[in-house]
């Protein structure tokens, strides 16, 4: 896999440390280096501190990786601007992982852009082959030209398997001496001014580096008909359109100017073919060079050879058709009929279910955040109303209760998952206290970073190797930020949940309730699993309510699909009531 590559490509560079934090599709990254001997490797509570721990190993002279999926980066921009403008002692590189198609994210930016943004260059490999070929590059390049270098993947070559052949790691990595350098490192107006200047000149050395590197590439075939492109989207091109020539684009910024221009002016007519953004369309374009793009390709989502050749194929098809592969434009693309819907859904005796349910019946305005507890949003439980980024939940509900006063707050509630809270959700929190919230706020702690495959975070007790750790005390965190009422209550208490959410809901002072039980899935044995009782059940209907997979409907009645337990009644306390 694509990630695994990647990890052992980290590996045979000699990376002393790695950090970040989890989140698809780059989780598989660092779960795969921790396998490997030599390597701290480390979970941290959020992006920008990852950025910043791989700062400081670079620094010190070791070679260091910091990995994130594509809003993690948003996080680390903090620390990745200035990081252009001191450089590095050692390799540093950030990966980011793109979510073209948003299959686990909220939005589908295109981390090309801060590439350009920060003057780093940015690599962009094809395939699992590539990835792990161009992690060796990427920290050849850092110390080479003094500069953190930015390795993106899609969630398709992050996840796409494909043959690699690898070397050793080297038995002493290298590891620079450090000095005392203020300035270049410490980043006071007055160095600062200078090392911009250096900036300036590294991009353009960079862009020359740009005109040889090997990772550029041109293919030459029908001249008819030229593409310039990269990433995935190099694949998709030699499947639908094997005919024309190719510029592969393996260093997506600097872009090299003399290349393209002697490509472009070399065929007869040239497409731009890119996943998002008109990144490298716009800036061919604006040399006053004449390509086609996204006129004709979608600017969302990912692309594949079929969408590529029944766009961009069909129209060179009509004038080349021996250019385009054939196939895929005779294949006819129709939904399946009949196919039930699959929505996402809580998994079968998910905490975080009980919780929205008890939500949705006191018809409260839920201010909601990034975690498996989002899906809360969705039919039947329907009871959260935003989500934006991680820890926002906290920030928006002060906000909304600022503006719209007590009475709104009294209504209201923010919630926000454990793994979250460490991330991101301490500063607002802190912020509600400071600024006198009369808010409520529930913190839903299944004690995992339960969304991306059950990592640990410092609330766990233990590290990225399963390592024990000090275990960071959610109840003692918040109420040293502040906090005087706290509560902690079982997520399958649903009467406690009820009582202490109308408590608090009258408190004229920030409230805090932990709803406390381990994720299902990670703590088994901890969980029993309950079905419907034969003797109690009147047929009410009112816990399929609650949207459980594991309930259906047969002879009129629920039932469970957990055969072994089927005739076990549900136990009093956490019954949802009734007739």
């Amino acid at each position: 896999m694509g990630n695994h590559a990647l990890a052992r490509g980290a590996f045979e560079a000699g990376v002393k440390v790695a950090a970040g934090y989890p989140g698809t599709p780059s989780t598989e990254i660092l779960e795969a280096l921790a396998q490997y001997p030599g390597v701290h490797v480390q979970w941290s509570p959020n992006e920008k501190v990852a950025l910043e721990v791989a700062a400081g190993a670079s620094l010190a002279g070791a070679r260091a990786l910091a990995t994130m999926k594509h809003v993690g980066v948003n996080v680390a921009a903090d620390p990745l601007m200035t990081l252009s403008y001191t450089g590095v002692n050692g390799g540093l590189v950030l990966v980011t992982a793109d979510d073209p198609g948003l299959f686990s994210s909220q939005n589908g930016q295109d981390n090309r852009f801060y590439a350009r943004f920060a003057q780093v260059p940015c690599l962009e490999p094809s395939d699992s082959q590539e990835i792990r070929d161009m992690v060796l590059e990427a920290f050849k390049l850092s110390e080479d030209y003094d500069t953190p270098v930015i390795l993106r993947l899609t969630t398709r070559t992050a996840h796409g398997y494909s043959p690699v052949e690898w070397g050793v790691r080297p038995r002493r990595p290298p590891l620079k001496g450090y000095e005392k350098r203020p300035s270049k490192y410490v980043m006071l107006p007055a160095f600062s001014r200078e090392r911009h200047l250096w900036v300036d000149k590294r991009r353009r050395y960079l862009e020359a580096y740009a005109e040889g590197t090997p990772w550029n590439r041109v293919e030459w075939r029908d001249l008819r008909v030229g593409v310039i492109t990269g990433g995935v989207a190099y694949h998709y091109v030699r499947e639908a359109l094997p005919g024309v020539s190719t510029l592969k684009l393996g260093l997506s910024y600097p872009l090299p100017f003399h290349l393209i221009r002697n490509f472009v002016r070399a065929v007869k007519c040239c497409y731009v073919v890119e996943e998002l953004e008109p990144f490298w369309e716009e800036q061919i374009r604006a040399w006053g060079l004449s390509v086609a793009g996204k006129e004709i390709l979608p600017r969302t989502g990912e692309l594949d050879p079929l969408t590529l050749a029944q766009s961009l194929g069909s129209l060179i098809g009509e004038e080349f058709p021996e250019l385009v592969n054939r196939e895929l434009l005779e294949i006819e693309v129709s939904p399946e009929k009949n196919l039930p819907n699959r929505p996402p859904l809580m998994c079968p005796g998910c905490p975080h279910r009980g919780v929205f349910y008890v939500l949705n019946k006191m018809n409260l305005t839920v201010i909601g955040d990034i975690g498996c507890y989002t899906l809360g949003a969705l039919p039947p439980l329907e009871a959260m109303d935003t989500c934006l980024c991680m820890g926002a939940s906290l920030g928006m509900a002060h906000g909304m209760e600022k503006a719209r006063g007590r009475e709104f707050a009294r209504r209201s509630v923010a919630v926000i998952g454990d793994s979250t809270f460490w991330h991101t959700g301490l500063s607002g929190l802190l912020d509600m206290v400071y600024n006198k919230s009369q808010g409520t706020v529930i913190i839903l702690d299944n004690g995992t970073t339960a969304m991306t495959g059950h990592q640990p975070h410092p609330g766990t007790g233990l590290t990225l190797r399963g390592e024990p750790a000090p275990r960071a005390d959610l109840e003692r965190a918040v109420r040293g930020l502040g906090v005087e009422w706290v509560r902690v209550v079982d997520s399958y208490d649903l009467g406690s949940i009820k009582k202490n959410l109308e408590e608090a809901l009258k408190e004229d002072k920030l409230a805090v309730i932990i709803a406390r039980r381990p994720c299902v899935l990670l703590e088994k044995r901890e969980n029993i699993p309950f079905s419907v009782g034969k003797e109690e059940c009147v047929g009410c209907g009112l816990c399929l309510q609650l949207g459980c997979p594991a309930l259906h409907l047969q002879g009129g009645k629920p039932k469970s699909t957990l055969s072994s337990v089927r005739d076990a009644p549900c136990a009093p306390r956490y019954a949802l009531g009734g007739p």
